[in-house]
């Protein structure tokens, strides 16, 4: 058989990576070449050692983690970024491009691994790439150079000469959350399971490691956990380095205009089609493009606001990489505001054949543009708390619910036969609300990562939001006898619910 030629085997590399754990002395020799090849400021790391001591005194020791990006085969940061910044090349390395990274933050969320963060000089995503600069030149990489025990090893794992082949196939290794499905090529051997599970050691008292604090706080998230149950063995977590949850309230607060922008349309549409109002409404023909545009605008700015380049917002259209939700997300809300557009400018010039042929068309953006953030969130793996499948229909029901409580302030006065429409539509959408949060926190979670972001939803840090969130909606049902003055309640009530289940989906450590 003839030998492959030289395009054939560049073809088929696949470059991974093993980590001898017998042999790692915790030295930090790997960071501080990390930062050193790759210019990483102060603050952030592309690779970092996670210390944990086993067992009690004096039966006790110390393991280490060497943790980093885990170059997955299907690497959910490449399909959630928006311009392929984040990519996978040819040889199976994970790279970035970041004269494209837009800082969406999206590729943040997506990692399970939490490898991923944003450069604090130049404001881009970045991460461990292999020294991708050093591969291309034949070159190791830096922290394969340094480790003085040579407990890090890079090859081909496609040849089955390599040394890093040979672990694999024949030594017992591991990798970090294999259930994620991502398949890892960073593999561990002789790692132990209270280091490789964020959540299985405790979290020492006192906001302290060994020689750094946690750095504590809403948007931070430390491994371990405060509690005294350990998962595999008597542990505590003795160094780590925080990590920063990526969405903060802004992004919280775009679920709820993008509501505010479904709902306000998809409601009078409803009652249009119910024979509520004729054609001719002013809640039809003026109220919903209105409302439902400048809950679209809001939206729009709070999702250009949240980026860390947001002058490069449009390379979300010019770099379209489609299998981000984030990116038919913005071509969904792009073609519902040229709806909305088209509504309104029908609604100007009294032509009512313009508004009868935007009904389908309509109906449908306004409810994708309701619900697609529910993909989106989804793309986020490590997220458990996010990957809900009544998700899709929970954000629907909260768009109706925000669209029915905001236009009563627009409902023309005396016609009850609107107000009443609106009123039952609230009602029932309040219920069904309710009903579907009491089901996401009541029953068994699926895993341990998802019941203890619910526990820092309804118990911890964001329980103030949850619980006010839940108590204001609920003053909603009082509409027919209260009228508008329900209308705060439920909008604010609906952003507090919005805003501690965004964040409590970040709480739960990755690393």
């Amino acid at each position: 058989m003839a030998a492959p030629s030289v395009a054939e085997a560049n073809h088929e590399l696949k470059w991974a990576k093993t980590i001898d754990h017998t042999k790692c002395i915790g030295c930090h020799a790997c960071t501080t070449a990390c930062k050193s090849e790759n210019e990483v400021p102060l603050g952030v790391t592309r690779t970092y050692v996670k210390y944990v001591d086993v067992g009690v005194f004096p039966q006790a020791h110390r393991a280490f983690q060497v943790t980093r990006c885990n170059q997955c085969e299907d690497a959910p940061c490449a399909k959630a970024c928006p311009t392929a910044a984040m990519h996978k090349r040819p040889d199976g390395i994970v790279d970035f491009d970041k004269s494209i990274c837009i800082g969406c933050k999206a590729c943040i969320a997506a990692c399970p691994y939490d490898a991923i963060f944003i450069n604090p000089e130049d404001h881009s995503a970045e991460k461990c790439n292999f020294c991708a600069h050093r591969i291309d030149v034949g070159l190791e990489p830096a922290c394969v150079v340094v480790c003085p025990t040579e407990a890090i090893m890079v090859g081909d794992l496609n040849d089955p000469t390599s040394g890093v082949a040979r672990m694999v196939d024949r030594e017992p290794v591991t990798v970090r959350r294999p259930e994620k499905g991502t398949l890892p090529k960073l593999f561990y051997k002789g790692a132990r399971q209270v280091t490789l599970d964020p959540i299985a050691a405790k979290r020492p008292g006192g906001g302290l490691f060994m020689w750094s604090e946690q750095l504590t706080g809403t948007q931070r998230v430390v491994s371990g956990h405060p509690g005294e149950n350990n998962s595999s063995a008597a542990a505590v977590l003795s160094y780590d380095v925080p990590h920063k949850a990526p969405w903060d309230w802004r992004v919280s607060l775009y679920t709820w205009t993008k509501g505010v922008a479904a709902g306000a349309y998809l409601v009078p549409l409803l009652i249009l089609m119910m024979g509520g109002i004729g054609p001719d409404d002013p809640l039809w023909v003026w109220v919903a493009p209105i409302m439902a545009g400048i809950g679209l605008a809001l939206t729009g700015v709070l999702l250009i606001w949240d980026l860390e380049h947001p002058e490069r917002f449009y390379m979300l259209f010019t770099h379209a990489q489609w299998s981000s939700w984030l990116v038919r997300g913005g071509f969904i809300i792009g073609a519902y505001s040229a709806v909305l557009g088209l509504h309104f400018l029908g609604s100007v010039l009294d032509v009512p054949d313009i508004r009868r042929l935007l009904i389908l068309p309509g109906f449908f953006l306004a409810v994708m543009t309701s619900v697609y953030t529910a993909y989106l969130f989804a793309q986020s793996k490590g997220r458990d708390m996010w990957q809900n499948p009544l998700l899709v229909p929970h954000l629907l029901i909260q768009s109706l619910m925000l669209g029915a409580a905001l236009l009563l302030v627009f409902a023309p006065r005396g016609m009850s036969s609107v107000t009443g429409h609106l009123h039952w539509m609230l009602q029932i959408t309040i219920l069904i609300h309710l009903a579907l949060v009491m089901g996401e926190v009541s029953m068994p979670h699926p895993t341990a990562h998802a019941k203890l972001a619910t526990q820092e939803m309804i118990a911890g840090r964001f329980g103030g939001f949850f619980w006010v969130g839940i108590l204001m909606v609920m003053v909603g049902l009082a509409a027919p006898w209260l009228g508008v003055a329900v209308v705060p309640f439920v909008a604010v009530g609906l952003f507090a619910h919005e805003h501690a289940w965004v964040q409590a989906g970040q709480s739960v450590p990755l690393a």
